[in-house]
């Protein structure tokens, strides 16, 4: 049952739902199953109730204002462009929502299309197979002085490094490389381990290296975000694809 107090001394009443609203506090008492008792149990209104509550509050203010002592009209502009602010927040949240949501559609087609491609992702290594290597890469934000590959076998000792001298910043494929070690004889089949580094100015610098695979499928991930399954097994975020091949 909902119930009135006086306010001032003309007699104004005000519903105790309103006066909740106004000190910060809601009811979960009554049985009404309607959307607005669920938003006073749930202690959440929409922008809309927020504004038709604002508005009640002004008018109820204005109405019982002490007439020796009016209320400030600074601060009512102030109070409305606060509600103002708060509802074009609630929209921009609604927009945003919705264009986050049509984007992760739109990336999800545009992954699609990589399936059965072969795709340059963050990775350590590179196999040897009839005296050919894989494609592999490195990505770096800067522009290096130096850029270098390390090739390490399975007994953890580096067999090769290749210099590929200075490199502007972004991605650098390396495919089509014989696969030799240092003294030129060509290296067994199997699966090595790559490590890039570089320099700028002298300087040690960070340089990723990538590994070629294959996309298998397209998933979703924990966060939402778009992602693909390689074919060494492993996940990565669509954004982490730096060069098709």
């Amino acid at each position: 049952m909902t119930t009135n107090t006086t306010i001032g001394n003309n007699g104004a009443t005000m519903s105790q739902t309103l006066l909740n609203t106004m000190n910060g506090t809601s009811s979960t008492s009554g049985t009404s199953g309607s959307a607005s008792s669920s938003s006073s149990a749930t202690g959440t209104q929409s922008p809309a109730d927020l504004q038709n509550t604002f508005l009640t509050l002004l008018v109820t203010q204005l109405q019982n204002q002490d007439p020796t002592n009016p209320t400030d009209s600074s601060q009512m502009t102030s109070q409305l462009a606060q509600i103002s602010t708060v509802s074009g927040i609630g929209q921009l949240n609604t927009s945003l929502s919705s264009l986050a949501t049509q984007l992760s559609a739109g990336q999800s087609a545009q992954a699609a299309s990589l399936i059965g491609a072969t795709v340059l992702a963050p990775g350590s290594t590179m196999t040897v197979s009839g005296g050919k290597a894989s494609s592999f890469g490195v990505q770096s934000a800067n522009a290096l002085g130096d850029m270098t590959v390390s090739v390490t076998n399975s007994a953890g000792q580096v067999v090769n490094t290749i210099d590929l001298g200075p490199q502007a910043a972004g991605t650098v494929p390396i495919s089509g490389w014989t696969p030799t070690d240092k003294t030129g004889a060509t290296l067994p089949d199997g699966t090595y381990t790559i490590s890039a580094a570089g320099t700028i100015n002298g300087a040690a610098a960070t340089a990723t290296a990538l590994s070629s695979s294959q996309v298998q499928s397209v998933v979703q991930q924990a966060d939402g975000t778009t992602g693909v399954m390689l074919s060494t097994g492993k996940t990565v975020p669509l954004t982490s694809i730096a060069s098709i091949l």
